[in-house]
């Protein structure tokens, strides 16, 4: 039997008249779509018709919550409270869904975005926020984690489903945490190298660090971000090389029609 495994990207991150990336080609290509929320970037406008894109090609979508903080694309960590943190996450799900739903969809995951996804893979108190959110929310909603850190533990406590995701065009620091942005050889570039390492990590069901440590681990989603120049490119080069070792590419929550 072929194993199903899912490729998913951040869409949806402009602003008004502005867009970032090439989302109806990513759509076409990818089988998860992760939507700004509004914090980071989005809009109603953006939110809905990115979902309704979704929608019409089968591709399941997911809140992507971030910090509030347009200016910096949600990559500076503020200081927030766990409080204000778990509401903060459970108001940009809520307007996901109230999108999600004009275009004839439905909210199925949620996966933080930038700084607060850095700051939940570091910190408990973070990580339990966003579960906490999630959960209350909606319990039947999947958290999407990196594997072995505390968002994946905190997800479990708050008895959420999860998915363990790596990144195709990030490199891993030694504790299992993507190296920071400004780190040599911390983002790459080509398609044909982020494939092969993309197959290579599932193959071995591990990720390597920039020091060539190997650290096993689950995975269960594919990011290729949508922000970078060439993410189509890698993105094609990254389905077509999994495709082409027997795996079969399918969203891991199951698209659902609006009830």
């Amino acid at each position: 039997m072929s194993r199903t495994i899912d490729l998913n990207a951040d869409l949806g991150e402009g602003f008004g008249p502005w867009r970032m990336g090439d989302d109806a080609a990513l759509l076409d290509i990818v089988t998860s779509a992760n939507i700004a929320c509004g914090f980071h970037a989005g809009d109603p406008d953006i939110m809905v018709e990115t979902a309704l894109a979704a929608q019409q090609r089968g591709v399941a979508i997911g809140a992507h919550p971030g910090f509030f903080d347009i200016r910096g694309f949600g990559r500076n960590a503020i200081r927030e409270s766990p409080k204000r943190i778990e509401r903060d996450v459970a108001y940009q799900v809520g307007a996901l869904q109230a999108c999600a739903a004009l275009a004839g969809t439905r909210v199925t995951y949620v996966k933080a975005h930038g700084a607060l996804a850095n700051l939940s893979n570091a910190e408990d108190a973070v990580a339990e926020a966003i579960a906490r959110a999630v959960a209350g929310v909606d319990r039947g909603l999947a958290l999407v984690v990196m594997p072995g850190l505390p968002a994946e533990r905190a997800a479990e406590r708050a008895g959420l489903r999860t998915v363990r995701e790596v990144y195709a065009d990030r490199a891993y620091a030694e504790d299992g945490t993507l190296a920071p942005r400004s780190a040599e050889g911390a983002v790459l570039h080509e398609a044909h190298e982020i494939a092969e390492r993309v197959r290579c990590m599932v193959e071995d069901g591990a990720v390597t660090t920039l020091s060539g440590k190997r650290i096993p681990v689950g995975i269960d989603t594919i990011c290729v971000h949508g922000d970078n120049p060439g993410a189509v490119e890698a993105a094609r080069a990254v389905r077509a090389g999994l495709e082409a070792a027997g795996l079969v590419l399918a969203p891991f929550a199951p698209h659902r029609a609006q009830p």
